[in-house]
């Protein structure tokens, strides 16, 4: 087991102590992929590295590579084996944006047209046009520290 700086109020530590079950889909050395309790479709899962980071800005460079690397071929599964016709990754940080285990992890959520399969609905409307000025705002502001 390699020193995951676990910490021991943290869940997803605690399951890759195997302190609490899970039901796992796939490990390696580095991640540790495993069902979601309170999924928002059929087979929705997670996946995430042993090693602690409370999130996707303290997230190690390597962690953050293998962890998506493992989502990838998780997706590709889930076509392959659950019929999904349509698949999510998705990553919440921070309290603002809906984090709720303060551990770095990717939610790997398969997609089907069948909504008894798939309860998940977008909280926001796609193609409502923004502001321009905005947009170009933004641009300049991020693009400065880039």
């Amino acid at each position: 087991m390699i020193d995951t700086g676990a910490n021991e109020t943290c869940v997803f530590c605690e399951i890759v102590a195997g302190r609490i079950p899970c039901d796992k889909v796939a490990e390696d050395a580095t991640t540790l992929a495993f069902m979601d309790i309170d999924p928002g479709a059929d087979g929705h899962l997670l996946v995430i590295p042993k090693q602690h980071s409370a999130d996707l800005l303290s997230v190690s460079p390597e962690d953050l590579t293998a962890t998506t690397l493992v989502a990838q071929r998780i997706a590709q599964a889930m076509y392959a084996q659950l019929g999904a016709e349509g698949v999510n990754l998705l990553n919440c940080c921070g309290t603002a944006g809906w984090q709720t285990v303060f551990h770095f992890h990717l939610h790997v959520i398969p997609r089907y047209r069948d909504r008894s399969k798939d309860r998940m609905e977008l909280p926001f409307e796609p193609g409502l046009p923004s502001d321009a000025d905005a947009r170009a705002q933004y641009a300049r502001l991020l693009s400065a520290v880039l």
